[in-house]
């Protein structure tokens, strides 16, 4: 099911951002140095990456899963080259004449993705960032992606659209999986609240903490 997952979460953030202004596309994000054009552009990237992905399927075995993925991912521990890949973005996502002309590209480009998601065999096995993942899994690492960065960008943006259900299962099951089968997240949070404390958006208050016990110290899950 993760293929309709990501069709959902790609047309939510059309639907946010498909009616901004410039300005709008100006405001700030939770992406630390990014407006909401260039966690767009990220985006559009991902779309892109997507579609020569899936057009390039390789042989099995995967060596990464939807999960193991995340810290499996190049530059996730080093802040040097996280900076550095930040910088790419804005400087990519200035290129263009004007923030909209970002979201008509994005417009273009991710149903496209969504379509050869749909498309691709299940059972095959594609390669991406360096690893090898069944075409299920690599939906599920876009899919999280997508969600975590919607939340991203709609920050600032008072009438954007939540993340669907069917994409949100997908990104907290992405977390229960780095969380790990031995420790239970606190009930009291909903999906968005904790793929915002997840992925370090949001800081754990001392309730969290107790919650979680030894576990508090892993988190951020993924940034």
């Amino acid at each position: 099911m993760t293929a309709p997952a990501l069709a959902a979460a790609y047309d939510a953030i059309t639907a946010t951002v498909l009616g901004l202004t410039d300005d709008d596309l100006v405001r700030g994000t939770r992406c630390r140095g990014w407006v909401v054009a260039d966690v767009l552009h990220h985006l559009l990237d991902d779309a892109r990456r997507a579609l020569v992905t899936f057009a390039s399927t390789v042989p099995g075995p995967s060596d990464v899963d939807h999960v193991s993925y995340w810290s499996a991912y190049p530059g996730s521990s080093d802040p040097v080259a996280s900076r550095h890949n930040a910088w790419l973005t804005r400087r990519a996502a200035s290129a263009f004449d004007r923030p909209s002309a970002i979201v008509a590209v994005w417009a273009e480009t991710a149903p496209a993705a969504a379509r050869a998601a749909a498309d691709a065999d299940a059972a095959s096995f594609v390669a991406t960032q360096g690893h090898v993942l069944s075409v299920p899994d690599f939906v599920a690492t876009l899919v999280t992606e997508a969600v975590v960065h919607h939340l991203d960008l709609s920050v600032s943006l008072p009438a954007a659209a939540a993340p669907p259900a069917v994409a949100l299962d997908v990104a907290v099951s992405t977390m229960d999986g780095l969380l790990s089968d031995e420790v239970v997240r606190p009930m009291s949070w909903s999906p968005t609240e904790y793929l915002l404390k997840a992925s370090g958006r949001e800081p754990l208050t001392p309730r969290d903490r107790v919650a979680l016990g030894e576990a508090a110290g892993w988190f951020p899950l993924l940034s």
